[in-house]
């Protein structure tokens, strides 16, 4: 049975490239891409605390590649747009402090053998939906879309590059009729700006951006919009609040949609199973879902440390799968999929990118639901297919 009522409002979030948290998943990801891209084999384990003016870079790295953790930071930062040192953190001011020493050698040991083990224990999630085009939650994808097209607007648009600061949120609250979005029924964004900003340019531009990504058929004159609601944003970003990697995990997955098995991502090599078996499960139910196996699906899979094989896969359909029982559609995944960590690794090729994909790319708008990503390819469709033909449909 659904999770989910089928008649419902649900509400996702998403936050800016320059909200703090994700300053620090920018950094601790920047820094694991120039491990990796020099050297496959790099152990990472990053995390970043930003506040006023200070950015503090530590954890466990074992690496053979000559990184610059300094420069790595202050580029991500200029990237983001924090290039004014009148607002209390900008890539040309900001003192920048690291503390990293070398992965432990009880870890180590379990991960670095031919058949590799899990680099922890817990449990990973992913889903899919057919919702929309990207297999998300419409939530979701609507609200990641109104901040990317802000961002896009703050870097490219001159009134905007004016108005705007990195920091900024947004909030899309959706009607469920039967399980399927039907209209939308509030938008929430908070952007930084600056002082002289009329609140009403900025609430046109709301209107605006919600008219350019939201599908016409979600749209209504009704929908309540709160543009900045407490009045003002002047003041954002680290100098506003402290951030750390790893704090947007719902943001960062599915919006509030399925389960989280509380492991964050960002700045994790993929010898940590809390991001490569995440990746590896939403690229299962992606796959389900787009062989029409189930309309949605919710994969759990759980490790021990030092062991490559799951202790437990389960799949959830919600009661929406196409075979009889689910335990069926388990049976399915196991023929197709291998879920050893070095497998997952291998599949997705996790250690190689710079490619076409970066991990810093990860660090805004979710890790899922964009197509530049190896683990959101739908390429063993076939495979379950074939699979699935030998057991009783629903």
């Amino acid at each position: 049975m659904s999770k989910i009522k089928a008649n419902h409002v649900f509400t996702s979030e998403s936050v800016s490239e320059g909200h703090p948290d994700k300053v620090c998943d920018r950094i601790s990801d920047t820094i694991l891409d120039a491990c990796l891209m020099r050297d496959p084999e790099s152990r990472v384990a990053c995390e970043t605390l930003v506040t006023t003016d200070l950015a503090v870079i530590s954890g466990e790295i074992t690496t053979r590649a000559e990184v610059d953790w300094e420069q790595l930071a202050r580029d991500a930062i200029r990237d983001i747009g924090y290039n004014d040192p009148s607002i209390g953190f900008s890539a040309e001011n900001v003192r920048i402090v690291t503390s990293i020493h070398r992965q432990s050698p009880d870890i180590s040991m379990g991960v670095s053998r031919a058949d590799q083990g899990a680099g922890d224990q817990g449990m990973m999630f992913g889903y899919a939906s057919n919702e929309t085009p990207e297999l998300m939650p419409a939530t979701l994808v609507y609200a990641h879309q109104i901040m990317a097209e802000f961002a896009r607007r703050r870097k490219h648009d001159a009134e905007a590059a004016r108005y705007l600061r990195p920091d900024a949120k947004s909030q899309v609250s959706i009607r469920y009729i039967d399980g399927r979005p039907a209209a939308v029924e509030s938008v929430v964004v908070s952007h930084q700006h600056t002082p002289e900003m009329p609140k009403a340019w900025l609430e046109a531009q709301v209107r605006e951006v919600v008219a350019r990504v939201i599908p016409a058929p979600l749209l209504h004159d009704r929908i309540v919009y709160y543009v900045n609601p407490t009045g003002n944003f002047v003041i954002g970003g680290p100098n506003g609040d402290t951030g750390l990697t790893g704090r947007k995990i719902i943001v960062d997955t599915y919006g509030g949609v399925g389960s989280h098995g509380g492991g964050a991502f960002s700045g994790k090599d993929p010898s940590k199973v809390d991001r490569s078996a995440a990746y590896f499960c939403r690229y299962i139910a992606k796959n389900l879902v787009a062989a029409q196996l189930a309309d949605k699906c919710e994969i759990q899979v759980a490790y021990a440390i030092g062991v490559a094989q799951p202790l437990s896969i389960n799949v959830d359909t919600y009661g929406t799968g196409r075979l009889a029982d689910d335990a069926d559609l388990e049976t399915v995944v196991r023929q197709v999929f291998d879920l050893r960590p070095a497998k997952i690794i291998e599949a997705l090729d996790l250690k190689h990118p710079g490619k076409t994909w970066r991990y810093a790319d990860t660090s805004a708008y979710g890790h899922f639901g964009r197509d530049i990503f190896p683990w959101e390819k739908c390429d063993k469709t076939a495979e379950l297919l074939a699979a699935a033909a030998a057991f009783p449909r629903a």
